[in-house]
């Protein structure tokens, strides 16, 4: 598959990161814990160059725990605080306030030292579109301070959110990069809801999707549908057989497949095939286990 999306309101966005970055103290960059590297956008290291940084690895309910642990370890080697997390649970908040408070602890004496007594941190909150950034930012604050969707591109201007007397965030759209040099980077990103679907062809993604399925994690499939990927089989076959068993037919009794795709992506996006990891840090690719859930 050859995906590419690039809306020109992104052009916008990255324009007034680079305007507001000098305002910042901390960034504060949200991944998808499904694909943390195909969902980091490249152009955030040179943005953020100087600043103190953040990965939260959201989602990570949606992905395999061993694999959250093994991203988390490869980004905490890499520089980075790290903190695993489902933005919709609030429960996680106050890890994200302890390690903000330690990221700029060295801001903090600073500032001490000059007589600036309890200036918040300011932290610009970045991610690709879809990621959860509203979300998080809405949980964080504990009220509605940020719109929220299931689909990309909510989000459309940056706005200053006044959390408490800690921090500030500068809530930002989210922006993809204007080419995916990688086609699998693009292909996972499609897998996750990070591209608009209107521009995917979704039984071709589907394909994609169930074949990595059927080499990593066969069991997904077969719990969910009763159906078992094979090699060979899985492209041409699986969602005609999802498209039977849940009753995706046409006129005629014809399986559905295009409704079955769609059906199949939202219970891949929801988590009701289980924890999936869609990519391994690559020191770790050895220790891959077929089918591990």
């Amino acid at each position: 598959m050859n995906i590419q999306w690039y809306p020109g309101h992104m052009t916008k966005a990255r324009r007034m990161m680079q305007e507001n970055i000098r305002l910042i103290d901390l960034v504060i960059e949200l991944v998808d814990a499904r694909a943390p590297m195909s969902s980091r956008n490249p152009d955030i290291d040179a943005l953020a160059q100087g600043k103190a940084r953040l990965i939260l690895l959201n989602k990570a309910d949606l992905a395999s725990e061993r694999w959250n642990d093994a991203w988390a370890e490869a980004f905490r080697a890499q520089g980075f605080f790290v903190v695993k997390l489902d933005s919709r649970a609030k429960g996680g908040m106050k890890e994200v306030q302890s390690v903000i408070a330690e990221a700029c602890r060295e801001k903090t004496e600073r500032d001490r030292r000059r007589g600036i007594i309890n200036r918040p941190v300011r932290a610009m909150v970045v991610g690709i579109p879809n990621v959860g950034k509203s979300t998080f930012i809405n949980s964080f604050a504990g009220r509605a301070c940020a719109k929220t969707g299931n689909r990309p591109g909510v989000t459309k201007g940056a706005q200053w959110i006044r959390l408490n007397r800690q921090v500030e965030l500068l809530d930002t759209p989210g922006i993809l990069w204007p080419k995916f040099d990688d086609q699998q980077v693009g292909v996972r990103l499609s897998m996750l809801g990070s591209v608009n679907d209107e521009i995917l062809n979704l039984e071709e993604l589907c394909a994609e999707l169930g074949a990595f399925l059927a080499e990593h994690f066969p069991k997904a499939v077969e719990e969910r549908y009763g159906v078992r990927p094979g090699a060979g089989r899985e492209k041409e076959e699986l969602l005609t057989e999802i498209a039977k068993v849940r009753g995706c037919l046409q006129k005629g009794g014809e399986p559905d497949t295009a409704r079955a795709a769609g059906l199949f992506l939202d219970d891949f996006r929801s988590g009701r095939l289980g924890r999936i990891t869609l990519e391994f840090p690559k020191a770790k690719d050895e220790e891959r286990q077929d089918g591990e859930l």
